[in-house]
């Protein structure tokens, strides 16, 4: 039996605990969708089209995975690909909460597409899409958190945040005691 499962998500950016859940994901199904979510209402750093570029540099390496954006249900997309499982990353146990509604909420909607929790490896669990961006826009090691192409990219996307020489001292030299 060829099983395709979808592992949807923003990927804003791609971070190593999504790799590591990508490469697990591959060793039980045949075909891995990974599939960027187009959402209008959020502010995304990448654009979707960057964050699909973004994937497939760091999962090349994968033979099972195709990327993909979708935009709309989830359950509609995988009705569209043939998709029978839904991966989803549990960080901590705040997130079940949430996903656990949303899984009940895929089968209600469609009934035979089931929801795969799977936990991050040791080693990845800290890592989160919204940390990392935080760590690149400070100027942050990222080496470990990301694949080295998304390292460039986050660079690049904060390089206009970081200023081009020392800044000018606004006291032209005098003494701050007066």
């Amino acid at each position: 039996m060829v099983t395709t499962a979808v592992y949807a998500g923003s990927f804003d950016p791609i971070t190593r605990g999504h790799e590591d859940l990508i490469r697990r994901s591959c060793e039980f199904v045949d075909h891995l969708i990974v599939a960027v979510a187009v959402n209008s209402s959020k502010k995304a750093l990448f654009t979707t089209d960057e964050r699909v570029q973004l994937i497939r540099l760091a999962t090349a390496d994968q033979k099972c995975v195709e990327v993909t954006q979708f935009e709309g249900l989830l359950v509609d997309f995988a009705k569209k690909v043939g998709a029978s499982l839904n991966i989803r990353g549990l960080r901590a146990v705040s997130d079940f909460e949430y996903e656990f509604q949303m899984a009940l909420m895929n089968r209600h909607m469609s009934e035979g597409f089931e929801t795969v929790f799977m936990v991050p490896s040791v080693e990845t669990t800290y890592i989160s899409s919204s940390v990392v961006r935080d760590v690149a826009q400070h100027g942050g090691i990222l080496t470990g958190l990301v694949h080295p192409a998304v390292a460039i990219a986050l660079a690049t996307k904060f390089a206009h945040d970081k200023p081009s020489s020392p800044p000018k001292r606004l006291d032209k030299g005098k003494s701050s005691r007066g």
